[in-house]
């Protein structure tokens, strides 16, 4: 799965309306709404926007005619394998009329050309890992954590050693499992949460 770097803007003109695509990543809806607040200009005719986090996705055509602009965005970030995206169209009004056709490919083009300059970096699903060690092994373990870039999200003390809830890459917990046991001789306790 791809996402996207950091954000990118590209403009253009059509038929004297200039669009502004910017575009960025998100982690969250909350985040992606967030972001499209602080980049709203007020004073163009439309903001219109999309974002794909997952299974959840949303756009909007802020005034334009229904399907004509978020649609057309949402269709650009799918189209190229993106999550964790959101775009906006910012459109300044140029006294011409586009049409329903011409709306949606301006829109959909402009996040397209945006989407496709953008730097992009590879995402990899994340795994939640409960690791209960004995005390002995704790310095040992937080070496093969490092190793791994494992991100410890919690640290729980009792009676028989140390329980650790881990986040990492999915693709790592093979060998991180093994690596612990080496690591514990055997004593860890691994499970997927």
């Amino acid at each position: 799965m791809l996402t996207l770097v950091a954000r990118h803007s590209h403009e253009q003109d059509i038929k004297k309306s200039r669009f502004i695509a910017i575009v960025t990543r998100a982690q969250s809806p909350a985040e992606a709404l967030e972001w499209l607040e602080s980049v709203k200009d007020p004073e163009a005719t439309h903001n219109c926007w999309a974002y794909r986090i997952g299974d959840l996705y949303r756009s909007s055509d802020d005034g334009e005619p229904s399907g004509t602009a978020g649609r057309p965005i949402l269709s650009a970030i799918d189209s190229q394998g993106l999550d964790q995206v959101v775009v906006v169209v910012i459109r300044f009004f140029g006294g011409i009329k586009l049409g329903a056709g011409g709306l949606v490919r301006a829109y959909g083009g402009t996040a397209a050309q945006c989407l496709r300059a953008a730097p992009r970096v590879e995402i990899f699903p994340k795994a939640m890992l409960a690791v209960e060690i004995p005390f002995d092994s704790i310095g040992a373990v937080y070496q093969v954590l490092d190793r791994f870039g494992a991100v410890k999200c919690m640290e729980e003390y009792n009676e028989s050693g140390v329980i650790l809830k881990l986040e990492m890459d999915e693709r790592y917990v093979a060998d991180l499992t093994n690596a612990l046991q080496d690591a514990t001789r055997g004593m860890a306790a691994i499970k997927t949460i």
